[in-house]
């Protein structure tokens, strides 16, 4: 079996911790690279961690990133409570900058990017519009294949330490309730997992294109 050496962002988040913990595990899996502003509180013989306080930086960072088959983009925030300036200077000019850098070390790198359901460059409100755009420039940067993830409710990998407290009640009811919105971390993973192995046929992954791509 083939496997793959992949760089992970947002592991101190749900997505991201989810999809790092489902990445150890698998036999898919032969590396992880955690980039992150703050250092895991957790050793694997998989796991390697960079230290990089601003993102828009990666360019001058030292450390050799192109032997890494692809990058698992998983950081983001919450639109809540920030003005749209702010929110793009996140959300957008942070992970374009991130991209490119990869990018300049290894274009045959596939890049995968989690964004949201509802995503919409031309929605209603302001974090669609951010996200939107983002979504669309990633696809023009020019890495051999570039993914954008829009998962819903998602149920977290056994083990997770970052899950937001008002979740933990809900999660279970979440497949019974709203089957078709939700998805569990580890098909999001595998999905992100299978991107490289196997591709898909379309750029914006929907939901129920995780759970197909996943299930491959």
């Amino acid at each position: 079996m083939k496997t793959y050496k992949v760089i992970i962002t947002g592991a101190t988040g749900m997505v991201g911790e989810g999809v790092l913990l489902h990445c150890l595990e698998s036999s898919e899996i032969e590396s992880v690279l955690v980039i992150g502003r703050k250092p895991l509180d957790r050793v694997h013989a998989k796991l390697k961690q960079l230290i990089v306080k601003d993102f828009n930086q990666l360019d001058k960072v030292s450390e050799p990133l192109a032997d890494y088959d692809a990058c698992f983009f998983c950081a983001g925030i919450s639109s809540v409570g920030m003005n749209e300036q702010d929110y793009t200077s996140i959300t957008y000019d942070t992970t374009i900058n991130f991209a490119r850098a990869l990018l300049a070390q290894h274009p045959g790198m596939v890049f995968n990017y989690v964004s949201g359901a509802h995503t919409n460059a031309q929605g209603r409100q302001m974090w669609q519009r951010v996200k939107g755009k983002t979504e669309n420039d990633l696809m023009q940067l020019g890495f051999k294949a570039q993914y954008n993830f829009r998962p819903g409710f998602m149920k977290p990998v056994k083990g997770q330490k970052n899950v937001k407290w008002f979740f933990k009640p809900i999660i279970a009811l979440f497949p019974i309730l709203l089957p078709s919105q939700s998805l569990t971390l580890h098909q999001v993973a595998q999905a992100m997992i299978n991107t490289i192995s196997k591709g898909y046929k379309q750029a914006v992954l929907e939901i129920r294109d995780i759970r197909a791509l996943a299930a491959i």
